[in-house]
């Protein structure tokens, strides 16, 4: 705390914020403490001793129970507990607490697990078969707590299903055997592509791992219960069983395979997706992208030639596909030397959203015309 209140200019006090895993919210908190405590003592004077407080015999007799060789590892609640089954009272167990945090920081006195902290994976992708995302959900079978597993591999870039299987159980033997056959039929390179899953057993299996390491593949994982960390292969899941053909069960788990083998082939060479410019993820993924958008924009331009008054800002311009796509796009953060102020990029906006042209988004003026046609008809 001491370290990040007393920053370097240089360094930027969001910089070593970032690095001691810190909010700005504490440090300033902590320090408007340690600025007005001095302040209330001078004011206050010396402090009154409660009544009802231990007295200092009494403080050392407890902690020679709390630090003795009997209690040094149970916590202050078990001691308080063991003290009165032998009919002693010293005092509450949260006195006890208190005096252990008075010595200094109260480590556990168990062999409780600490949590490790994850960090969040920020992930680039600028090219097909370089950053796929998979995971597996669960398909209602044809009898009530009966469930199939449906496991998709997706390729972030194009958002094109590059490998998809249907079992009766998750397995970790499984899912290596898909990975791999994605893998072959795309001929991904060694060292050239990286693979992020959530942290389920099969995406965290040995078996996995072995596999992807053989191959040279590199793997990364979502932090615990951050369902934001893959969302490609959310938002896949979510398109596939909104479609009218997903149905609310699945006879049996070959109407499941043949069910699904029509929506993907829809997902990979129909569906317009609206993140990578309305084109198709097979366009995109096989490098079709750029024919098409010149094929739509000279239709866009036909059609203002022929009808200059229908659009009224601009002539119309058909979606970009992006260069970039993101999992956890990092902030950028800007530091003028005067006040230093941080100011950080939005980074929940999507960067490869489709931007509307003039006929989509009507002006001012538009929707001031377009009303007082409809009074006119009244």
């Amino acid at each position: 705390m001491k370290a990040a209140a007393e920053a370097d200019a240089s360094l930027g006090k969001a910089r070593v914020l970032s690095v001691l895993g810190l909010s700005r919210a504490t440090v300033y908190r902590h320090t408007h403490i340690q600025a007005i405590e001095p302040a209330q003592s001078a004011e206050l004077g010396p402090c009154r001793v409660s009544g009802r407080a231990l007295s200092s015999i009494e403080r050392d007799a407890v902690r020679g129970l709390l630090y003795g060789e009997e209690f040094v590892d149970q916590t202050a609640t078990q001691i308080y507990a063991k003290l009165l089954d032998r009919g002693v009272y010293h005092c509450s167990a949260r006195t006890m607490y208190r005096l252990l945090h008075a010595d200094g920081p109260c480590p556990e006195r168990t062999r409780a697990r600490s949590h490790p902290s994850y960090e969040k994976p920020e992930i680039l992708a600028t090219r097909p078969n370089e950053l796929w995302s998979w995971d597996i959900t669960r398909l209602k079978g044809p009898a009530a707590c009966h469930y199939l597993q449906l496991y998709v591999i997706l390729d972030v870039f194009s958002r094109y299903v590059v490998g998809w299987m249907v079992a009766e159980r998750e397995h970790q033997e499984l899912a290596a055997q898909l990975i791999d056959e994605a893998l072959a039929s795309q001929k991904v390179e060694p060292g050239t592509l990286t693979i992020h899953a959530d942290r389920g057993a099969a995406m965290t299996s040995k078996s996995v791992a072995l596999l992807l390491s053989d191959l040279g593949v590199t793997k990364t994982h979502s932090r615990p219960h951050v369902s934001n960390d893959n969302p490609y292969s959310e938002a896949q899941f979510k398109t596939l069983k909104y479609r009218p053909q997903f149905p609310a069960r699945f006879g049996s788990i070959e109407d499941a395979r043949s069910i699904c083998g029509q929506l993907f082939r829809w997902y990979n060479g129909e569906h317009c997706h609206a993140g990578i410019a309305l084109l198709t993820p097979a366009a995109v993924h096989y490098g079709k992208a750029d024919a098409i958008i010149a094929h739509r924009q000279a239709v866009l331009d036909a059609a203002y030639r022929a009808h200059p008054e229908r659009f009224v800002n601009r002539p119309p311009k058909h979606p970009q596909l992006p260069s970039a796509v993101w999992i956890n796009r990092p902030c950028k953060t800007t530091e003028s030397p005067g006040n230093r102020e941080t100011q950080q990029e939005d980074c929940a906006k999507s960067q490869d959203q489709p931007t509307m042209d003039g006929a989509d988004r009507p002006s001012d003026g538009a929707t001031a015309k377009a009303a007082a046609l409809r009074a006119a008809s009244r």
